[in-house]
């Protein structure tokens, strides 16, 4: 009887989209999702979850998207959401200044929960408003660097840049996983007991 091959479970990880009322973060999800986009989408109530298979060089991975409302009234939701997440995609408008001066805050949140090694993605959203942008992307890019996070722009109208976000999202995800593994095998062979045979004495 030929032997059967256990086929290996995908890693799943926790990706939570923030940011102000309005600013996109639905769109961004259903543009890569469904590679469609509507003029006319209802604010988001309480949480939405959404999953994707992404394949990315040699690694795939599943991609679980948690879309939280932003209206005031569902904040309270939202930390216990980003307490287990990977990645934190925090997403303001281009044209909208009131959108990313709450950046900083919402920055904090996401560090106050997973602590100062998480991955965040800091995401402009709506190029497609050149004519009315408000923020610049020198601007966004020195807030970025401010608090070590990535940063990229994008129109969920448009399509652009949009799957190479998630594209940057996944690998992102996977060197840091595999950083973590690597130190988990120096730990491991430090500690090992042929490490400890071999730091005795023989006498």
């Amino acid at each position: 009887m030929d032997n059967i091959q256990p086929v290996q479970a995908l890693t799943k990880y926790k990706l939570v989209f923030l940011g102000e009322q309005g600013v996109g973060k639905t769109s961004l999800i259903t543009r890569f999702m469904y590679d469609l986009f509507d003029q006319h989408y209802q604010a988001t109530i309480g949480i939405d979850f959404l999953s994707k298979t992404l394949q990315i060089d040699d690694n795939t991975v599943r991609l679980q998207l948690w879309d939280t409302a932003g209206q005031e009234r569902f904040r309270s939701l939202i930390p216990s959401y980003i307490r287990d997440s990977n990645v934190g995609i925090i997403v303001y408008n281009v044209s909208e200044e009131k959108s990313f001066a709450k950046i900083d805050t919402w920055i904090k949140d996401v560090k106050d929960q997973r602590g100062e090694d998480v991955i965040i993605f800091l995401v402009g959203n709506k190029t497609d408003l050149e004519d009315k942008r408000k923020v610049e992307t020198s601007t966004a890019e020195k807030k970025a660097a401010e608090h070590g996070v990535h940063f990229i722009e994008t129109s969920a109208k448009s399509g652009y840049n949009v799957n190479t976000l998630f594209q940057r999202i996944a690998r992102a995800i996977t060197v840091v996983n595999t950083t973590t593994q690597q130190k988990d095998i120096l730990i491991v062979s430090q500690k090992g007991p042929d490490s400890e045979q071999s730091s005795s004495c023989a006498c």
